[in-house]
This record gives C-alpha cells, sequence and structure tokens, in this order.
C-alpha cells in the first residue's frame, strides 16, 4: 500500500493524498486555472511532487505570480521558434518587466521584423501540438553546467550565487534558467503577441557587441492583449517623433546625436511654455538670471558633481584649464549668491533660470525628446533660512499644481530618500527628509516613500504626471539640500549679527522643456490647446477674387497677435482644409464673398465637420478669450 501524506489547502480544508503526487495532478482536481504552485510558501513549478505533510497555494494566470510564470513560458517557446529558423543563434538571458518580455541572440545574419509572423505561427503550432516541457531545479552552479556552451547565459548566471536555485527549462532545442517558477501547460500561453525587432548591446553596454532583440508580450487573457495592442497602436498615433516630424516641430542630425533642432512651430510652443512659467514666477517673485554654460572644472569638484557625475558630463580645454559643459545650475546659482553679502532679509531669494544643460546619454538610451543630450532645464534655486523651509516647499508645490492643472495632467507624489552614495551627515538628512514628510503631510498630500532614490546632495519630492494614455511620467521635483551650500562656504548675516547658513531648496517644474513638449505632443496627439498651437488660425480662400480680402483679414488676425497662416494655393477647397486638419490648426476660416463683405465667418474647429457662424468681433474675442484663459477645449 502507497504512502499517504496531509495536504492543506488554501482554504485551510485538509486532505491525504499519496506521498510524492505532483501539484498538476493536486490542481487538476482542485484548481484546474492554477499555473504555479507554492509547498510550504516555497513558489515551484507544477511537476514538484509532494514528499512531505505541507500546505499548498495555487496561483492562477490572473497573480503576479501567474503572469510571471506566463512571460517566463512564452521566451522559451520563443526561444525554441527562433532556433527552428535559425539553429545557429545562441541566446542571452531572456528578460521581463511587466507583460513585456524580451530575448537577446546573436545570430549570423540581421532579423527582419517579417520574421516575427512566422515565429509567431510555429509558436501557435506549438501550443496546439501534445508537447511537454522538461523541467529540473538545481544549484547555479549545477546550471553552469548545463550552459557551458553559452557564454551568454554564463555571464548572467555568473552574477548568482553559486548555491542559488534555479529553474530550467527546455522545449525542443530550446533551454532557459528563470529564478521563478515558469508555467508548464503550453495553452496557458496563448495569448502573446511577438511586437518588433531591434539591436541591443549586450548587457545594455555600448562596449560590448551588438545582439539582435525580438520584444513581445503575454497576457492572462484575450481581451487584455487586444486592449495592450490598441493601446500600442494608439501610442504609435501619439508618437512624438511621428508628430514632430509631420507638424513640423523638430529634427535630429547625424552631427548632433541627442540633441534637437527646433523648427519655427515647435520653438513657438517651447516659447509660449517659457512666458507661461516666467509670468508665473515673477508673480510669485522668482528672480530670472542666466549662467554660462561652460564653467570650470574646479567648480565641478568643490560642488560634489565631479565625484558623482563626471561621467555623465562633456569636458574642453580653455588656455589650458579643463572645464566642461554644465550637467546642471546649481553651481552657477551658488556664485550669483556668494557674489555679495547677504542678510537675513534678503531671504528667501528665488533664484530661476531656463538654462541649458548637457549630460552624456548611451546612444541606445536616446528616444526623440524624452531622452537627449541637451536640454533646457526650468531650474530655480530658493536659498532660505531654516524656519522658511517649509513654507517655500509648499510655495513650491503650490506653482507646480497651478502649471499641471492648466494642461489637465493628474499626478501622483513620491518622497525620495537618501541614496547609497549620499554626500554629507546623515543626522542632516534625517532633518531634510522629515522637512519634507511634513510639508507634504500638512498639504494633504498622498505620496509613497521612495527609498534610497534621492539626488546625492539631499532628498527630494518627485511629481508623477499621467498622460492622455495613463502613462506615467517624472517631471517636477522639489529637492531640499543642506550640502551644496556648505561646500560653496554660503553665508547671511542673521538676527543677530552672526554669519548662519542658508539652506538650498531646488526645484523644477517642467524638469525638461523638451522632454515636457515630448509628453505634450503625446498627451495632446499634436492637437494642442489653442495657446500653445503653433498656428491658431488657417484662413483659406474659396477662389482667386478673395485673395485680396484674405490677405487684409491675415494682417488683422496678425496685428491682434493671433498665430495665422493663409493658404491662397491655387487647389481645390477640400484638400486645402483637409491639410489644415492635418496640421491640427485649431481653427479654419473659409473665406468667399459673403464672408468678405457681411465681416461672419463660417469657423470649423480641428477635428469636427461642424461650422459655426460667428460674427468677426465674437470670434476675436473668443480667440483672446481662449489665450487667456489657457483652457484645453476649442468653443
Amino acid at each position: 500500500m502507497s504512502e499517504e501524506i496531509e495536504i492543506v489547502l488554501p482554504d485551510g480544508s485538509k486532505q491525504r493524498v499519496e506521498k510524492n503526487t505532483t501539484l498538476l495532478d493536486i490542481k487538476n482536481q482542485l484548481m484546474e486555472e492554477a499555473v504555479v504552485g507554492s509547498i510550504d510558501g516555497e513558489l515551484v513549478d507544477l511537476s514538484t511532487p509532494v514528499k512531505n505533510n505541507a500546505e499548498l497555494a495555487f496561483y492562477d494566470c490572473a497573480s503576479k505570480e501567474g503572469t510571471t510564470a506566463i512571460c517566463q513560458l512564452v521566451s522559451l517557446l520563443l526561444q525554441e521558434a527562433v532556433k527552428v529558423h535559425y539553429p545557429e543563434a545562441l541566446f542571452a538571458k531572456s528578460h521581463r518587466e511587466d507583460q513585456t518580455i524580451w530575448v537577446d541572440l546573436r545570430v549570423k545574419q540581421p532579423l527582419s521584423a517579417l520574421i516575427l509572423k512566422d515565429l509567431e505561427h510555429h509558436i501557435k503550432k506549438q501550443l496546439k501540438a501534445d508537447r511537454s516541457i522538461e523541467s529540473a531545479t538545481m544549484t547555479v552552479s549545477e546550471a553552469k553546467e548545463v550552459f557551458k556552451d553559452n557564454e551568454l547565459k554564463l555571464s548572467a548566471l555568473a552574477e548568482l550565487d553559486g548555491n542559488q536555485t534555479v529553474f530550467v527549462y527546455s522545449f525542443g532545442n530550446a533551454t532557459e534558467f528563470f529564478l521563478e517558477p515558469a508555467a508548464l501547460e503550453l495553452k496557458t500561453a496563448k495569448y502573446f503577441s511577438l511586437l518588433k525587432v531591434s539591436g541591443a548591446y549586450w548587457q545594455g553596454n555600448p562596449e560590448n557587441e551588438m545582439l539582435q532583440r525580438v520584444t513581445g508580450v503575454a497576457f492572462a487573457e484575450k481581451a487584455q492583449l487586444l486592449a495592450h495592442l490598441d493601446y500600442l497602436e494608439e501610442s504609435e498615433k501619439r508618437s512624438h517623433q511621428k508628430l514632430g516630424k509631420e507638424l513640423d516641430l523638430f529634427m535630429f542630425s547625424e552631427e548632433a546625436p541627442g540633441m534637437p533642432f527646433y523648427l519655427e512651430n515647435g520653438l513657438t510652443i517651447r516659447n509660449e511654455l517659457q512666458k507661461f512659467l516666467r509670468e508665473l514666477q515673477a508673480k510669485y517673485d522668482y528672480k530670472e538670471v542666466k549662467t554660462p554654460l561652460i564653467l570650470n572644472q574646479r567648480l565641478w569638484e568643490r560642488s560634489g558633481h565631479w565625484d558623482h557625475y563626471k561621467n555623465n558630463m562633456y569636458f574642453t580645454k580653455v588656455v589650458d584649464e579643463d572645464y566642461a559643459l554644465k550637467p546642471m545650475n546649481c553651481p552657477g546659482h551658488c556664485l550669483i549668491y556668494k557674489d555679495r553679502k547677504r542678510s537675513y532679509r534678503d531671504l528667501p531669494m528665488r533664484m530661476a533660470e531656463f538654462g541649458q544643460v548637457h549630460r552624456h546619454e548611451f546612444s541606445g538610451a536616446l528616444n526623440g525628446l524624452l531622452r537627449v543630450r541637451t536640454f533646457c532645464q526650468d531650474d530655480a534655486h530658493i536659498f532660505v533660512r531654516r524656519n522658511q523651509i517649509e513654507q517655500e516647499i509648499a510655495l513650491a508645490l503650490k506653482i507646480i499644481d497651478e502649471v499641471y492643472k492648466i494642461f489637465g495632467f493628474e499626478y501622483g507624489v513620491e518622497l525620495s530618500t537618501r541614496p547609497d552614495d549620499f554626500m554629507g551627515e546623515i543626522e542632516l538628512w534625517d532633518e531634510a527628509e522629515a522637512s519634507l514628510g511634513k510639508v507634504l503631510t500638512d498639504l494633504g498630500y498622498k505620496y509613497n516613500i521612495n527609498e534610497g532614490d534621492g539626488a546625492f546632495y539631499g532628498p527630494k519630492i518627485d511629481i508623477h504626471i499621467k498622460d492622455a494614455l495613463n502613462r506615467s511620467h517624472q517631471c517636477a521635483t522639489v529637492q531640499l539640500d543642506f550640502q551644496m551650500p556648505e561646500k560653496f562656504d554660503l553665508t547671511y548675516v542673521d538676527e543677530n549679527n552672526q554669519e548662519a547658513q542658508p539652506v538650498m531648496i531646488h526645484r523644477a517644474v517642467f524638469g525638461s522643456l523638451d522632454r515636457f513638449l515630448g509628453i505634450l505632443i503625446e498627451h495632446y496627439a499634436g492637437a494642442f490647446p489653442f495657446w500653445l498651437a503653433p498656428k491658431q488660425v488657417a484662413l483659406i480662400n474659396v477662389a482667386q477674387p478673395h485673395e485680396a480680402g484674405v490677405e487684409e483679414l491675415f494682417q488683422e488676425f496678425h496685428a491682434a497677435g493671433i498665430r495665422v497662416e493663409k493658404d491662397l494655393r491655387n487647389e481645390k477647397l477640400g484638400k486645402k482644409i483637409r491639410d489644415a486638419e492635418l496640421r491640427k490648426i485649431p481653427y479654419i476660416l473659409v473665406i468667399g464673398d459673403k464672408e468678405l463683405s457681411e465681416d461672419t465667418f463660417a469657423v470649423r474647429k480641428h477635428g469636427s465637420d461642424t461650422v459655426k457662424q460667428m460674427s468677426k468681433a465674437e470670434f476675436m474675442k473668443l480667440l483672446q478669450q481662449q489665450a487667456q484663459e489657457k483652457n484645453h477645449h476649442y468653443y
């Protein structure tokens, strides 16, 4: 008679089963949809036998553990499919982030996106076949023997402790290891899609060889997959790089990789953003300054940037002295503060700059305006007495809130604390973190703690905005800094005529103007609010006799400060209207006999076929109101 053991199920009930019964056999009776399980809290795959009395748990596709298991199964199947088409392919360790998986491989010829359909077809064919996956658990040291002929996977294993347990799976000619168990039933991998082929440096290091990458997604349910593919399609439509080209906003050149060239339309938007923030900052008594692009290396050594940031900086020589393009504006502002004696009555001193900075990024990390090597930072540094810290942080958050409400952004708040490479005394860091936390609590903000992600000189409050596709972007930041004033020996004369050290608050609202513009392009899908639109009104003549009238109106709108364009081409009226629509101009006016004789307009707003009749005076008043209110909607 076979030996029995007692198992405790997730609902607390107990059963007796034969010793060495697998989780797969047990789940088939109890939880058909399970893809992985655990024995006494240890996560395992379903091939694992239960050898002793134990508490069991099972996880379906919708669970965090199940999602990981399905993604890992798809990674294995993808490697097997590639092996069928390219037997010589050598794979690095596969990766996943949320629902996204990617596999890097070494292969003789470049992969084409056309291969994706063939790979998908092969995988789906395997899902219908009655094939099994071989699974095993072993130590890292044992796994190294399995992968002894694969230097790429051996490199990943070398980063792990030799006694650590890994899961090793084989399907066809593909073998992979994971730190967590994979799903074993092929049918659970049916909701996947392969998205793209690209190049990727091995281990993300540009000094290493270029491998080829296949990226895909995997989901538990069909509806989730379809929703994600719709999201990707909408993201592509809103791509700021695509729209930037179509709308003549900006360009890039191989002569300056990662450094945007702004065209007239794009610069118009940037100028409007700067004007908006400049006026708001003036309202709150910020003083605008300008500092040099290039500063002596000894300044960066003094500020601490040399020790913490030099690998991201650009350098040059001037008269045999070493200089650097500034990656940040704060040291320059410290020099301005230090230029003269300061009194406690001068504080708070709110110093602002639209400063162009340069920071090195690997070429593979560059991404349009979202990741560049030079950008304009809407930087502010506020020098305060210690008893002014909380009120000035509150004011900075108030300005950020005012700005983001204009754009219709919802946002979340995060408090980032002391990193491993921090500068200064722990006591000061504790005081700074407590000050930031108190302000957030007093203002009623719900916030998350981001342990260890503060700047090297101080903790910070990071603001994460949500765009129209519910994507999160970290833009605004408020950072408290006790270190920089000490580094630069900044002082003021206090009420007792004694020297005291100010505290420095770093503050950015847009963060990077360039990145913020990229986010706005995608948020609005290129159809900017009236006040930001590069061209706000398009005038289109019906026929040649109306050209003089359109010219006169053009001058009138221009004199009123409206950004207007005219289309007098000898083209069909429908084509000229469609062209204005494609340029996403907020208002289109078709000018014919009636409009010129009666001073009325048939106003067509972007994205609508509806035409609204308005008098000239009424329309001009509408435009002035929308420019002033900065609202999101047209009439």
